[in-house]
């Protein structure tokens, strides 16, 4: 079943990981071994959830990287069906040999 409106992995990451250990951004951000505006950026859904970024989330708090990938899968594919109509691709109909 398709989801219209997947949450941003960077919304789940903020509340239940961030959020949930009592932690800023800043404090997030050097735990994780990034900047504080990379990490702002996800966290508000700016950015995408890149796999390196899920693999340190996945190292510092447990959380499972496919898992988070998933969520960022979904996202895309929502993103792109609300897009659908504006790319223009007809169907392939392959040449019958005469």
């Amino acid at each position: 079943m398709r989801m219209l409106n997947p949450v941003h992995p960077g919304r789940f990451l903020r509340t239940e990981i961030i959020e949930a250990h009592g932690l800023s951004v800043t404090e997030a951000a050097k735990v994780l071994g990034v900047s504080r505006p990379t990490l702002s950026s996800l966290l508000n859904a700016k950015a995408d959830l890149s796999g390196d970024m899920a693999l340190r989330f996945e190292n510092a708090f447990g959380v499972d990287m496919d898992t988070l990938m998933r969520m960022q899968n979904s996202c895309d594919i929502a993103k792109t069906r609300k897009r659908a109509k504006a790319i223009r691709v007809e169907r392939y109909e392959p040449h019958t040999a005469a």
